[in-house]
């Protein structure tokens, strides 16, 4: 997508190195745009961990760039073998809950297994091809969700003659999250330039403020209308009728349709269908979890630092500075995803095309998938 009119990716090879991958740091979004230089498996493993960069389909991009930086130490180290299992260890820690992570990380430590006693060069080269593809299948599948989706928002704009199409999404599945064009934003940046007329009301999503410092800034750069409103104001929405469609994203939706996303999306669901609104999830077939049974049983939910809720970081006089919310004696709790159970789910907007949220819709969609 673009920023100040010029495309940018959200995670590249440095051009004037090859053993280095950039991002752009969202933590200074969206007061400063910077682009972040990663030398090493540690400094890639840092960024995950602490969301330098973050969203599903970027998180399984950077692991497999990680495991290319992973190929570059093992190849200067004695055990080639043990080293490279350390590095998917400590790139899986970073983020338990993405499935993307572990889905790029192990689909890396297979291939590299299969060319383990090739030359430093040709494992270092055929590293970086393979993390190269899978940012590309990223970028490729985001883009073909986009195009799916705007069927959709087509019909939409057609029972509304043509009037202000308004998408409510949460927390950021767009550019920013996956390599390009993003999930829940693909089929609204493939509409925009259909010319069709939307709003876009963008969930503030706390602790971190997702929404707000990055969905919005997206808009803003795409020049798409939206207004940034709190966590709680998507209900009252809805009941009053200024809420056409739910779109949002997902870190991990189960074969049986169940769906993992920041704290706060069932929240949504609930008012979506409680008012009859259509509840749609976009997602690349990488975050689908083909493995678990029962998503509410098996799943760990991250539990992340409570300081990202007791306190809060903003611009003063051109300058981040981070201010406390509340007292230091206060207790918290900060839990980083919900479930959103697949009953409230109005369909799944995939690469393949849209399917319901059951196991044998999905599995008509993707028949050759193994588990």
């Amino acid at each position: 997508m673009n920023v100040n009119g010029k495309h940018f990716r959200t995670i590249w090879v440095d051009k004037h190195n090859k053993e280095a991958i950039q991002i752009i740091d969202q933590r200074k979004l969206p007061y400063f745009f910077e682009i972040e230089t990663l030398r090493s498996l540690d400094e890639m493993a840092i960024a995950l961990r602490e969301m330098h960069l973050r969203g599903a389909g970027l998180i399984g991009a950077a692991a497999a760039y990680g495991m290319y930086l992973g190929v570059l130490e093992a190849n200067k180290s004695f055990d080639f073998n043990a080293s490279i299992h350390s590095a998917a260890i400590k790139l899986k820690a970073t983020r338990p809950t993405a499935v993307n992570l572990n889905w790029a990380v192990d689909l890396m430590l297979h291939s590299i297994s299969t060319f383990a006693q090739e030359t430093n060069k040709i494992k270092a080269k055929k590293a970086l091809q393979l993390a190269e593809s899978i940012a590309n299948q990223d970028a490729a599948a985001c883009k073909l969700i986009g195009e799916h989706g705007l069927v959709l928002l087509r019909e939409l704009s057609k029972k509304k003659n043509g009037k202000t199409l308004n998408i409510l999404t949460h927390c950021n599945a767009g550019w920013l999250a996956f390599v390009d064009y993003g999930s829940a934003t693909a089929p609204i940046y493939a509409a925009f330039a259909e010319g069709i007329d939307m709003h876009i009301w963008v969930d503030e999503t706390r602790p971190r403020n997702q929404g707000a410092r990055l969905t919005a800034w997206e808009l803003q750069q795409q020049g798409i209308k939206h207004s940034i409103i709190p966590d709680n104001t998507g209900g009252h929405l809805m009941q009053k009728g200024m809420v056409d469609l739910v779109i949002v994203g997902t870190d991990r939706t189960t074969r049986r349709g169940d769906v993992i996303n920041k704290i706060g999306t069932y929240l949504k669901a609930l008012a979506a269908y409680d008012n009859s609104i259509p509840f749609y999830v976009a997602l690349p077939s990488s975050s689908f979890d083909w493995k678990t049974q029962n998503a509410f049983e098996e799943i760990q939910i991250e539990e992340r630092n409570v300081q990202e809720i007791s306190k809060i970081e903003g611009l003063l006089d051109g300058i981040m500075v981070e201010v406390d919310l509340v007292s230091a004696q206060q207790c918290g709790s900060n839990y980083g995803f919900d479930i959103t159970p697949a009953r409230l789910v109005s369909g799944l907007i995939t690469e393949r095309g849209i399917c319901q949220a059951n196991e044998e819709s999905i599995l008509n969609l993707f028949p050759d998938y193994e588990f």
